[in-house]
């Protein structure tokens, strides 16, 4: 079996490696460099507690876990077919409150998932402390979900893509821009490319934020659109941070060799991939008043990127409204946390 996919993403990318396990072949078609857009641009957070924050939602919950609990056995699978480490690191979240409304939705936040049968605490400002010592001194209280981890985004892209020019069954054209769905008897049967055409038994959209742009896509289908995001680099010497930490502002992401990945705007600014200097003031404020010591950190970098969203946050997995085309898309701030969980349910809905 032949499958088509649009889009040379983590989406794409871990599809093509799912499908392959499976036994069919795969060519995964990239308009630029695999992995150059959302996906290496994260900061690379497996929050699924975390991001379960004012939501409350039963669904999400499993959904989410489910996702993590793929994490650790996928970076071993990875590092023994590239010998690339990923960065996976169970390095927990704390979410810290600054206010008394904050402390308590970080309260009621706690007590549903400890009913859902998730590890998660809810901490005085001095445990707090103890568990990240370099959190503001302001924080009131925390919530704390020691299973939420963390992997290196740009490092993923490079053993994903290492696995896929490793395996026989996978080919990926970079440079291919697709040019619209080749669409017979109300059925998807390949692409139509610059210079010729893919047929295909199957095709999976996993194009990101362009995903809607693809001409042929169903009308009927959820819009999904590009929210920028902007994130900075600091590097702290010698590393000082732990753990994750989430505050109203913002979050930091300690790499443990001393980077420090802060993030992050939402911006609905189209496909402008600026870096902003409201942008940077936003993030740099919101990183400090987490962790005051991060001041005094070297600033390295800061780069932009388009977070796929689609209008309910409910990306879109699995078959479409169009037979013979799949969908792996519209993940939003969750792309890579949902990937190796997304690739396992595209592939079992294209081949059973």
């Amino acid at each position: 079996m032949k499958i088509a996919i649009v889009g040379g993403g983590v989406m794409g990318c871990a599809t093509a490696l799912a499908l392959a396990a499976r036994g069919a072949e795969a060519v995964v078609l990239e308009r630029a460099v695999p992995g150059a857009e959302a996906s290496s641009a994260a900061a690379g957070m497996l929050g699924a507690q975390a991001e379960l924050h004012g939501r409350r939602r039963d669904d999400e919950a499993v959904l989410f876990t489910r996702a993590r609990a793929a994490w650790g056995p996928w970076a071993r699978e990875l590092r023994e077919a590239t010998g690339i480490d990923v960065g996976h690191r169970v390095s927990g979240v704390l979410r810290i409150a600054l206010a008394e409304a904050e402390r308590d939705d970080l309260a009621a936040d706690v007590s549903w998932q400890q009913t859902l049968g998730l590890r998660a605490s809810f901490l005085d400002s001095h445990d707090a402390r103890a568990i990240e010592p370099e959190i503001t001194p302001a924080a009131l209280a925390a919530a704390f979900f020691p299973d939420d981890a963390q992997v290196d985004p740009s490092v993923l892209l490079r053993a994903l893509v290492a696995a896929a020019a490793r395996s026989t069954r996978i080919k990926i054209r970079s440079g291919a821009t697709v040019q619209g769905l080749i669409v017979e008897g109300d059925r998807c049967v390949g692409v139509r490319l610059d210079d010729d055409e893919l047929r295909a038994d199957a095709t999976v959209l996993a194009a990101g934020s362009w995903s809607s742009l693809v001409p042929g896509v169903p009308a009927s289908l959820p819009a999904v659109r590009p929210v920028r995001g902007q994130l900075v680099m600091l590097d702290e010497r010698p590393p000082r941070l732990r753990t994750i930490v989430f505050g109203a502002g913002g979050y930091v992401v300690p790499r443990g060799d001393g980077r420090v990945i802060c993030g992050s705007t939402m911006e609905h600014a189209g496909f402008r991939k600026e870096v902003t200097a409201s942008g940077l003031n936003a993030i740099l404020s919101g990183a400090v008043a987490c962790a005051p010591s991060l001041g005094a950190a070297q600033f390295v970098s800061a780069w932009s990127n388009f977070r796929p969203h689609v209008e309910g946050d409910n990306p879109l997995i699995g078959a479409s409204s169009l037979p013979g085309l799949f969908l792996a898309t519209g993940h939003h701030r969750n792309g890579i946390l949902l990937s190796k969980l997304t690739a396992d349910t595209v592939a079992t809905a294209i081949l059973g």
